[in-house]
């Protein structure tokens, strides 16, 4: 039978987890690196995208493959994208199943953000009053499908549906965007609060948050992403996902 934690104990060792692996020494080893590499406002949007959009599987392996992404665009991602680079792809192979096809379809949908606005910040902030990033990733997901119309369909699977999926790759980028306590995190953003983030709902995540009982729900999906989120909003209101690092840190480093 698993221990029962109160809320205190929880709390208290979420906070020392989160101190313990939210330290420069942990961008080493992210892909949060990338994206962390630029000082334009839109290289850091791309990178981040392109990167979160990988980031599944051994952390080795997808800086290996960010790596190679990253190759491709040279420099500057946005000159890459502005400058439709992304149509002299192939179909090489990047990473797992993600391909330079799946790459170019990402690159379209950008280049159509571009078209209309100088950062993808607006997509996720229609208004202060009703913003939801749930809505924000469906209008991204509009935006990768209007632009590659005459397009295989296929590699949407890579821009998760907010309405099936947890989005963690996604919620990961918003991560990486909006969060800014000058440790890991980038926080370019300056119109969307920490508090409106949700968890990026990683593997490491899901077992801690269980055996914690942080996390009921047994599927992996929107509705577990926002029970674990609305936990972690008890702890901090104002920046749950701080304990991204402490769940993710405390499973990969079979602390717990």
């Amino acid at each position: 039978m698993e221990r029962e934690y109160s809320f205190q104990e929880i709390r208290d060792l979420l906070d020392l987890a989160a101190a313990r692996f939210n330290t420069s020494e942990f961008i080493e080893t992210d892909p949060v690196q990338f994206p962390r590499k630029y000082a334009l406002k839109q290289d850091i949007e791309i990178s981040a995208f392109l990167t979160a959009t990988i980031a599944w599987g051994k952390r080795n392996l997808i800086l290996k493959s960010a790596e190679k992404m990253h190759h491709i665009m040279g420099s500057s991602p946005y000159d890459y994208i502005m400058n439709q680079g992304y149509e002299k792809l192939s179909r090489n192979n990047i990473h797992r199943t993600f391909f330079e096809e799946d790459m170019a379809y990402l690159c379209r949908g950008l280049h159509a953000i571009y078209l209309q606005y100088d950062s993808c910040e607006p997509i996720f902030t229609v208004s202060k009053e009703t913003m939801d990033l749930w809505t924000g990733i469906m209008t991204f997901r509009k935006y990768m499908q209007e632009a590659n119309g005459g397009y295989p369909a296929k590699s949407l699977k890579h821009i998760s549906d907010p309405a099936k999926s947890a989005c963690k790759r996604l919620h990961l980028a918003l991560r990486w965007l909006i969060r800014n306590d000058g440790i890991v995190d980038i926080g370019l953003w300056k119109n969307v609060s920490p508090a409106s983030l949700y968890i990026p709902l990683d593997t490491h995540v899901i077992s801690v948050a269980r055996s914690l009982g942080l996390l009921v729900r047994k599927q992996n999906d929107r509705k577990a992403v926002e029970e674990l989120t609305n936990q972690l909003r008890l702890f901090n209101p104002e920046d749950p996902i701080l304990y991204d690092f402490a769940l993710f840190g405390l499973g990969e480093s079979k602390s717990l």
